[in-house]
């Protein structure tokens, strides 16, 4: 009775060890903690670049033209803000990039699960969309004005065209990822057609799909500036690269630095404040992130 005591809480006792290992922990992280880990690094580089910058002036490693102190390229965002004008530059490239990217996820995903789930499509698109892949955006911005005018459709459209191969290329990677247990698990449950795609396909290719998805959004952002750089006109307003590019017309290598600095800003607050929360919670809902 005692040796059959004793197995008993052995069983119970390894069971509880199962259950903690398969439990994920979700602990608030403090904010002392994030700040250090997450906000003074980057906060550190920034300072070392600035650092670094203002001794190359002094130096006088070059000319000031080709070289601005950052004190002139401070000036420029102080001019800017003072005159209205700064988050007007950002808005107009921001809002046509969220609107292009999302309109290029609309088209992106069913594609792209056509693509992964159809043999002869596979066989027929699969090798034209790596191709438009690796085809700079910036090659669309000719015949997308000639095609479509100088106006925004002509925006959108370079965007479509550099994000959605890279969204349906992830997807398509993810879907290929996918282990086919899951797939004859779904069926012997009766998740089979859209109902399968919806309720195994598209949660189990899930990281890849985001992958695809952060990297759309870096071919939107790269097409959206390209476009703007090369099409230039008063209707389209003034969008970061147009202001890159009024810099280089008039020569000013402080605007032009201020273009380039707002339009990295961009991309990385874009990637922090939604790609990498997306990211974590993808990690942390499958057991591998225990802290972020």
């Amino acid at each position: 009775m005692a040796n059959t005591d004793v197995k008993a809480d052995e069983l119970a006792g390894l069971e509880a060890g199962l259950d903690a290992l398969d439990t994920v922990r979700i602990d608030r992280v403090p904010v002392r903690e994030v700040l250090v880990r997450k906000v003074l690094p980057p906060a550190i580089a920034v300072v070392l670049v600035l650092v670094v910058w203002q001794l190359l002036i002094w130096a006088h490693v070059t000319d000031d033209y080709k070289l601005p102190a950052p004190s002139q390229v401070w000036g420029e965002v102080t001019d800017a803000w003072l005159q209205g004008t700064l988050l007007g530059y950002i808005w107009t490239s921001v809002s046509r990039g969220l609107l292009g990217f999302l309109l290029a996820l609309v088209i992106g995903t069913p594609l792209g699960l056509l693509v992964a789930r159809v043999k002869f499509v596979r066989a027929a698109i699969g090798p034209i969309l790596s191709g438009l892949q690796s085809l700079p955006s910036v090659a669309w911005v000719p015949p997308a004005v000639i095609w479509l005018g100088l106006n925004d459709t002509m925006m959108y459209a370079v965007i479509l065209l550099g994000a959605v191969p890279s969204i349906a290329n992830g997807l398509v990677s993810g879907v290929d990822q996918v282990p086919p247990l899951y797939l004859r698990a779904g069926r012997t449950m009766g998740a089979t057609g859209l109902r399968g795609t919806w309720h195994v396909v598209l949660p189990a290719s899930l990281p890849g799909y985001l992958a695809g998805l952060k990297q759309g959004w870096a071919f939107s952002w790269r097409s959206l500036m390209a476009a703007e750089i090369i099409a230039s006109s008063p209707d389209l307003g003034v969008g970061l690269g147009q202001l890159l590019e009024q810099g280089r017309e008039t020569s000013s290598m402080s605007m032009v630095f201020l273009a380039i600095f707002l339009i990295l800003i961009v991309g990385i607050a874009i990637d922090l404040l939604i790609f990498s929360p997306l990211e974590r919670r993808v990690l942390r809902t499958r057991g591998l992130l225990v802290r972020s």
